[in-house]
């Protein structure tokens, strides 16, 4: 099967701007454009696998009506399968942000946003918002969605939305913990390897990280850079590592920040049957982020913390976990008596490891916890203060669901108007296929989706509360179900040496890429320096200005932070007294954060 030789959403991209040309100029970019001769070491077969494609040349359109202005987008054919360079092709969408200084312009700044999944063209057209002023004078900031998501050529694991919504109905909660909701998910997950396993097919085989790092590898050729200037989040840390790896020669300077070990993400022969997410310790880092926000309440007092005003946090919460775990609490409209959300257990864990994604993580939860001990006290006396306090928590948490489906539907909605603006028509949602396709393409895996359970379990004694739903994230990866294979993946090895340093960036407290990550990986990469941040939430760039300006320096000059350097985030839990006139705004970050995409199915970027 031979993917379109141009995508049909960019097309209609096309027609809109009125630029009839395609994203490769046929015959004259085949004549014109041979490749160069491979930079890489003699013998480096990824190097003369990519080099022998020719180099695409790109027809750039205005798509500031849909992207902001400024923006320039084009759409590139790369070969589906770079052991055949001139044969089958799929269409991959990049975004451009042209550099403000072009006269004294370095060169391009590729950026990825995690998920895997995420979108490259939406988090570069998001740079003004939380890049260093330097770095977008200096570089072209270049977006590329990863081959088979988003705006480049979808990958489709069912005919239609029906057969996809009916296929995984058993995974539309955060997380199993009943034997019933287990049994159900197990379901969905084998439905949705087999799904991706077949229908999926080509595409879903060909989604593997070292595909898009070779994509990456042709792109950087397209705009002219000898080497790679990259800044990657959470996933993207896991493609920064591959390219490095692959390409060692061509990185002149590769950030990763929220860093997942590449080894353990494709699994070794010690660990292959323990779960991705397991592997990675993604669990562990949440269960130390929440009980360090514990003890750090318990230990500041109720003038700086409301939880501790009730009593031991610790305590207080296992109270919420034991009640929520024995019986949902249903939150209803007050005017209609109608249920509006069903607060579970999981639904519980899920908000919280949530708050642990902002940068003033603490704070959030804090919120959080007050509302649930509330909510799940014995009813007060009408008319008294209890009582009052109790209507208050339960009109916010109502407010607090009603904001979460909100911020989905606006999300829905300024995609519909993105579409609109573009002449597209309404998308198939392909976000789900698109997280697993690479996730399991590229790791291995327990052999069946029924052993997860049991994986949960153990997860759940390692990291209490937050083992199990990270656990369930790489079920539909089981390898009996997800039986379709890329020949041409990178399992291997991460220790190359690399043509110029790599900076490694962890943050202590990071509630989805565990901080001893990036510590293994620093101690991989022969060539790599760690800069590590005590700070909260998922990634460091953006929370104070020490990680910020180490990663603009390295950026724009080459100048790595001092061997040990240790950043603080400017949002720590706890520190100003609850009754202070800032206390409002005492966490708010110097600057924006990355919209970076959690490692979750189907996840929004952070806002």
């Amino acid at each position: 099967m031979t993917r379109p030789r141009t995508s049909t959403r960019w097309l209609a991209v096309l027609a809109t701007t009125a630029l009839a040309c395609t994203a490769v100029a046929g015959a004259a970019a085949a004549a014109s454009a041979a490749a160069p001769a491979a930079r890489g070491s003699i013998g480096d077969i990824e190097a003369q696998r990519v080099d022998r494609v020719p180099t695409p040349t790109p027809s750039w359109f205005d798509c500031s009506p849909a992207f902001g202005e400024g923006n320039e987008c084009t759409t590139v054919e790369l070969p589906l399968d770079y052991d055949e360079p001139r044969g089958a092709t799929t269409s991959v969408a990049v975004l451009r942000h042209p550099a403000s200084d072009q006269a004294n312009k370095i060169g391009s700044l590729f950026l990825n946003p995690g998920g895997p999944g995420g979108s490259g063209v939406e988090i570069a057209a998001a740079a003004v918002s939380f890049l260093g002023p330097e770095v977008l004078e200096r570089f072209d900031i270049i977006g590329m969605d990863p081959r088979g998501t988003n705006y480049s050529d979808n990958v489709r694991c069912w005919e239609d939305m029906g057969e996809q919504a009916a296929a995984i109905e058993g995974a539309n909660i955060p997380f199993p913990v009943t034997d019933e909701e287990e049994a159900a998910y197990v379901v969905a997950s084998e439905n949705i390897g087999q799904a991706c396993s077949t229908t999926g097919r080509p595409l879903s085989g060909s989604m593997s990280t070292a595909e898009v790092a070779r994509d990456m590898d042709v792109l950087r050729r397209m705009v002219g850079d000898e080497k790679l200037s990259y800044l990657g989040f959470s996933y993207g840390s896991i493609l920064g590592s591959y390219y490095a790896n692959m390409f060692p020669d061509r990185v002149r300077a590769v950030v990763i920040d929220g860093v997942v070990d590449a080894a353990d993400w494709v699994g070794t022969r010690a660990n292959r049957d323990v779960p991705t997410f397991t592997r990675i310790r993604s669990g562990e880092g949440a269960a130390k982020a929440f009980e360090e926000i514990l003890l750090r309440c318990e230990k500041a007092g109720p003038e700086f913390c409301r939880f501790a005003a009730y009593g031991d946090p610790q305590e207080n919460y296992a109270h919420i976990r034991a009640s929520l775990l024995e019986q949902p609490v249903d939150l209803t409209d007050p005017e209609t008596g109608e249920v509006v959300y069903s607060l579970t257990y999981a639904t519980m864990v899920s908000w919280l490891l949530v708050d642990m994604y902002a940068a003033d993580a603490a704070d959030v939860i804090d919120q959080d916890l007050v509302l649930f001990w509330q909510l799940l006290q014995a009813p007060a006396e009408p008319g008294t203060d209890e009582a009052a306090a109790q209507d208050d928590a339960r009109r916010a948490l109502l407010e607090k669901a009603r904001a979460i489906q909100e911020q989905v539907e606006a999300a829905e909605a300024a995609t519909a108007q993105q579409h609109e603006a573009l002449g597209l028509a309404f998308p198939y949602d392909n976000s789900l296929e698109a997280f697993f396709s690479i996730q399991c393409t590229d790791g291995r895996n327990p052999v069946y989706a029924r052993s997860w359970p049991g994986h949960a379990d153990r997860a759940d004694q390692r990291a209490p509360d937050f083992g199990r739903p990270w656990t369930w994230n790489s079920s539909p990866c089981a390898n009996g179900t997800w039986t379709v294979r890329d020949e041409d993946a990178y399992t291997g090895p991460f220790t190359k040496v690399t043509a110029n340093p790599v900076l490694v960036v962890g943050n202590y407290w990071d509630p989805a890429t565990n901080y001893d990550n990036a510590v293994k990986v620093d101690r991989a990469l022969p060539r790599s320096r760690l800069l590590s941040s005590d700070s909260w939430g998922h990634t460091a760039y953006g929370t104070s200005a020490c990680a910020t300006g180490a990663i603009d320096a390295y950026l724009l000059d080459g100048t790595l932070p001092a061997e040990g350097t240790l950043c603080v985030g400017d949002a720590q839990p706890f520190t100003t007294p609850l009754d202070a006139p800032d206390s409002g705004a005492r966490s708010a970050p110097q600057r924006g954060l990355p919209p970076v995409v959690p490692p979750v199915p189907g996840a929004l970027p952070r806002s």
